[in-house]
């Protein structure tokens, strides 16, 4: 099995504890659950951020903090700001990406992540616009297509 650097946004971190009524919200929570499961067991490496940190301080529900820190615990992993990393968020922001998003991307694509997952429907729009160095994905859609390649090799 490869041993994926794997950068989950918050909107990722967030979705096990959404409204999992909905079909695409409850998959892509479990999709979530197993990858932050497998950073866990360190088979793949869950990266944090002082940018990831900047954004629960600014969570105000203390309950759901608490929820998202407990799968932000497995992080094997410190990413911090350069030069080159603010460099290109201002590049993002200047197509359209928000400045947190632009931020969590730069520093995926700067610190050399495999994977960049993301649940944000926009933000995942806008990454198909841009000429980039990280691979960016929704976590169910990723999730599906290592399992598919592993079950393929046989591992």
């Amino acid at each position: 099995m490869r041993k994926f650097r794997i950068y989950l946004d918050v909107c990722c971190l967030n979705r096990p504890f959404d409204d999992l009524s909905q079909e695409k919200i409850y998959l892509e929570a479990e999709a979530v659950l197993l990858i932050v499961s497998h950073c866990e067991r360190e088979e793949w490496t869950l990266l944090s951020s002082s940018v990831i940190d900047y954004e629960l301080s600014h969570m105000q529900n203390d309950d759901r903090l608490k929820k998202v820190q407990s799968l932000y615990i497995a992080s094997g992993e410190w990413l911090s700001l350069s030069i080159d990393t603010e460099k290109r968020a201002k590049y993002f922001q200047n197509y359209g990406v928000k400045a947190l998003d632009s931020y969590h991307l730069a520093l995926a694509e700067t610190q050399k992540a495999d994977i960049f997952l993301t649940t944000d429907s926009r933000l995942l729009r806008a990454t198909k616009r841009l000429e980039l160095a990280v691979t960016v994905s929704n976590p169910l859609s990723w999730l599906m297509e290592v399992m598919w390649d592993e079950w393929q090799l046989g591992d």
